[in-house]
């Protein structure tokens, strides 16, 4: 695990390019997990706990993502304490064949890491359950 007050991204210029096409002025980037276990998800189920990671990108700051993400992008990039469980040091975002990746010092950590604007879901959690998103 990361220290959280030194959080820092490699962003390559690729995948750079792919996150900035969707941010506008002003505009803030998570990376929140992509399992159900927050409201960006639209996944869920126990085979992606931690598996699946997602760039948000949203109007202002959610204060539940605090941990400010230092990045060469030069975006207004946060994530949160539950995601850090399951980040270490060192962390590339790349972009091969359209898709983009997340890594750290162990490895690849998501080979298919997506970008989505945030808008309200009508997903619940007894959707999650009845395997109506995953």
């Amino acid at each position: 695990m990361v220290d959280t007050e030194k959080v820092v991204m490699n962003i390559k210029p690729e995948a750079a390019e792919k996150i900035k096409s969707r941010v506008h002025d002003g505009q803030v980037v998570l990376l929140a997990l992509n399992d159900g276990s927050n409201k960006y998800s639209k996944m869920g189920g126990t085979c992606t706990i931690g598996a699946n990671f997602q760039f948000v990108v949203l109007g202002q700051k959610d204060p539940k993502y605090n941990i400010k993400i230092a990045n060469n992008a030069g975006l207004a990039l946060y994530t949160a304490e539950p995601e850090m469980g399951f980040l270490s040091s060192n962390l590339v975002v790349n972009s091969r064949n359209a898709t983009l990746s997340l890594s750290d010092d162990s490895g690849v950590i998501d080979g298919g890491v997506t970008i989505s604007d945030y808008e309200p879901s009508s997903v619940t959690a007894k959707d999650m359950q009845e395997g109506k998103t995953c």
